[in-house]
């Protein structure tokens, strides 16, 4: 099957190593407030983001759709996240857009009243492919019709493209299609794994998009992800470029940073808990996204998301607690430190010259 890609991609995600080696919020830790000065009851996490109201500043990541499966994944992930009060966002929907019959399982999502939905198209796909047309704004408006959805990520994965052996790598012209999508549709610029640069984000500000999804490394490494299904197929070439590539990219706490051009920054790469949300924001990002952390509690049942959705939101509140943060704009200002491999890294960003 032409998709079939998107249900190697949940079995490889649920069953196999696709973690990027270090984990990088663990090289940021947050300033404890030994007296906190509030009521821990009185907190406050609910957050307004591209104008929808959420309980709490987290959100359910692009994970899957277009396959036999996925709809249940779907329908779980939008159960809970609509009974908690977060986002969601669905997978790819480049397979339903080319084959209509696999709507349905990003259409589930319509079933439930959550309070931000995004839909997804790829960057690969706003510009020709090899014997494949481009997806236009049409097609962006389709998606988002699909799903009744507020905003349209558009993905950027071509770290993932180079790795798969049907993958999309002309890359020419595609900041122009997500600058023509974004005059039409409110357009949310997304990595998914490899890092945004300041420059980068510069570049998607001016065009038009509403916000950046940093899709850092740290998580789950689309290339290692690749790595499998090549090593599975015997693709030597390609397998060999998974493991190349396996930590390639920008850290998802140094992308925060990065992308810092006045846009709503959702950090999204190697979140685990409620604790790495809080980090994030304080770093200056407006939610935490949650991507494989969400998979397994999916394949299960809507409560059982809801529990993993509970859970992040109390760590997160303990972290507000802890620093002293009322709510999520005071957390925002809430003071970090920086140590590790992370700190070798923003060393090197941002060093100075020093003045003469």
């Amino acid at each position: 099957m032409k998709f079939a890609r998107k249900a190697d991609h949940i079995e490889i995600c649920l069953n196999k190593d696709v973690n990027a080696t270090r984990k990088y919020w663990d090289d940021v830790q947050m300033l404890h407030k030994a007296l906190p000065g509030l009521d821990m009851g009185a907190i406050d996490t609910s957050v307004e983001l591209f104008g929808k109201k959420l309980a709490a500043p987290i959100i359910i990541s692009a994970i899957t759709g277009g396959f036999e499966g996925a709809e249940k994944i779907n329908l779980n992930l939008a159960q809970a996240a609509a009974e908690v009060g977060v986002g969601i966002g669905v997978g790819s929907q480049r397979p339903a857009l080319e084959n209509p019959e696999l709507a349905g399982s990003y259409e589930v999502v319509k079933n439930f009243k959550v309070p931000l939905v995004i839909g997804n198209v790829g960057a690969p796909q706003l510009v020709a492919q090899k014997k494949r047309a481009a997806f236009g704004v049409d097609e962006c408006k389709q998606a988002m019709k699909m799903i009744n959805a507020d905003i349209l990520a558009i993905h950027m994965n071509f770290l993932q493209e180079i790795v798969q052996p049907e993958g999309d790598t002309n890359a020419a012209g595609c900041l122009e299609a997500i600058g023509a999508a974004a005059k039409q549709v409110p357009v949310l610029a997304k990595e998914t794994g490899a890092g945004i640069t300041r420059e980068m984000a510069h570049e998607l500000r001016l065009k038009g998009v509403k916000g950046i999804d940093v899709g850092g490394l740290g998580g789950t490494s689309f290339s290692a992800v690749e790595y499998h299904r090549a090593v599975g197929r015997n693709e030597d070439t390609l397998s060999r470029l998974g493991r190349t590539f396996w930590n390639w990219g920008i850290p998802t706490p140094v992308s925060i940073l990065e992308a810092d051009v006045g846009l709503p920054v959702i950090a999204t790469g190697g979140l685990e808990t409620g604790l790495d949300a809080a980090k994030a924001i304080s770093l200056g990002a407006s939610a935490g996204g949650f991507s494989r952390k969400m998979l397994a509690p999916a394949m299960d049942s809507p409560e059982a998301v809801a529990r993993e959705l509970r859970v992040i939101i109390a760590e997160l509140k303990a972290a507000m607690f802890l620093t002293g943060a009322r709510n999520v704009g005071e957390l925002q200002a809430v003071p970090y430190v920086v140590t590790g491999h992370l700190s070798e890294w923003m060393n090197a960003l941002y060093w100075e010259e020093p003045e003469e």
